[in-house]
């Protein structure tokens, strides 16, 4: 059975291997080609069969992968781009999903998940996960975050987060129990959906709660 072809599109070489070995150990898949940019991508496609998805990661120097994507979108359409990256923000997946990603993977996905990934696309031309999903839906109806459902309490909170203090130096300066800010916490762990204090700091700083 013929295996359709793969290329990964990563800057950090042991990575890219790492996740080379993982592709070929799937029945249906093969590793055409590893490159470690867009420019590098080019380059080898002048001398190497179009491979039929692309595993691109989004931030690489010389020329990233929202800057890729939509070249190989224009030049070479019939390629699927899927991203597999560790940007996990609003933004950054609706540009690779803009310049034509037709998936967005983010880099702690599970083996199996990975192979249904690449096997979706090939059956259906795209794989769109949950979070591209739910990024889509909030890019449709407006709605770009949480921050109407931020109590002023915990928007103080989410600033004086971004320095340095301890939870117990927040406690104090908001004259509140160490307790009281644990609440704070784990209820903006669950409603922003994030799993700890530099997810907080992300959201913050995206959102301009807190400026650096």
């Amino acid at each position: 059975m013929k295996k359709n072809t793969v290329a990964i599109i990563e800057d950090h070489t042991l990575l890219s291997e790492a996740i080379a070995g993982v592709v070929e150990k799937f029945d249906q898949f093969e590793v055409a080609f590893l490159c470690k940019n867009g420019a590098d991508l080019i380059e080898t496609l002048k001398k190497k069969p179009l491979p039929k998805i692309v595993l691109m990661d989004v931030n690489m120097p010389i020329m990233n992968g929202i800057e890729t994507t939509k070249w190989l979108t224009e030049n070479h359409p019939e390629v699927y781009v899927l991203a597999l990256t560790v940007e996990e923000d609003e933004s950054t997946i609706l540009k690779m999903i803009r310049a034509g990603a037709k998936g967005y993977l983010l880099k702690d996905v599970d083996k199996k998940t990975l192979e249904f990934a690449l096997l979706k696309t090939i059956e259906t031309g795209f794989y769109h996960s949950n979070i591209v999903v739910d990024v889509l839906v909030n890019s449709v109806t407006g709605k770009n975050g949480h921050m109407e459902v931020l109590k002023d309490t915990e928007i103080e909170f989410l600033k004086l987060l971004c320095t340095e203090m301890t939870y117990k130096e927040i406690a104090n300066k908001m004259n509140l129990s160490p307790k009281t800010i644990d609440g704070y916490r784990d209820n903006l762990f669950v409603k922003l959906n994030v799993k700890n204090r530099i997810g907080l700091v992300i959201y913050a700083i995206k959102n301009k709660i807190f400026t650096c």
